[in-house]
């Protein structure tokens, strides 16, 4: 398991503090990428490739899709076949790189082409964009805040309560779900602030 950090402005020191609450996730490695509009952050867990070509956050070539991940893609081998038919070159042999050119090639509907469990933010520089998505059943989970104080976004609760700036307040809905339902349902979480990724 990986884990994935980020919100939308440049400020290393804090996408630093807001990796090392999710260091248990990856302890093969850990990565940043910052830029005016973006920071973006990375705990590995080696499994495919072990080089350190393919930590992350990774890029393509040119440096202008960036994207931080956590999960598998089961049919990453034919995607890259069919990716390569159409000019793309592959540097590594993990399943990163095929959703980077992926989303080249197909933009958002490159979910459609994935079969497995993710959960990822591509940041695309040329059109000032963050996408993120997570696999259907949200095996991968991913949680975001919108606010006027900014867009975050992490694999676990704990990232995004350690440096959100305002105390988070406890949802009553999902209380009332803990106890009915021993669960909380998916359309929220713990905190009124804070949403679950629903959907890719």
């Amino acid at each position: 398991m990986c884990g994935i950090v980020g919100f939308n402005w440049e400020d290393s020191d804090l996408l630093r503090k807001m990796n090392t609450t999710i260091e248990h996730r990856g302890p093969d490695g850990c990565g940043y990428y910052t830029d005016k509009h973006v920071s973006l952050g990375n705990r590995r867990l080696a499994i495919i490739d072990l080089s350190k070509k393919a930590n992350q956050p990774m890029s393509n070539k040119s440096r202008t899709v960036w994207i931080t991940y956590n999960g598998e893609i089961y049919n990453y081998k034919e995607l890259s076949k069919e990716l390569e038919t159409k000019g793309y070159a592959f540097t590594t042999n993990p399943d990163t790189e095929v959703i980077i050119h992926a989303y080249q090639e197909y933009g958002s509907e490159c979910v459609k082409k994935f079969n497995g469990m993710f959960a990822f933010a591509i940041w695309d520089e040329q059109n000032e964009e963050l996408f993120i998505a997570r696999d259907r059943f949200g095996e991968k989970p991913i949680f975001f805040i919108n606010h006027g104080d900014g867009f975050y976004f992490a694999s676990e609760l704990n990232a995004l309560r350690t440096i959100y700036p305002r105390e988070l307040t406890i949802n009553q809905d999902a209380v009332i779900d803990l106890v009915e339902y021993l669960y909380i349902n998916l359309h929220h979480s713990i905190y009124q602030e804070v949403l679950p990724c629903t959907s890719h």
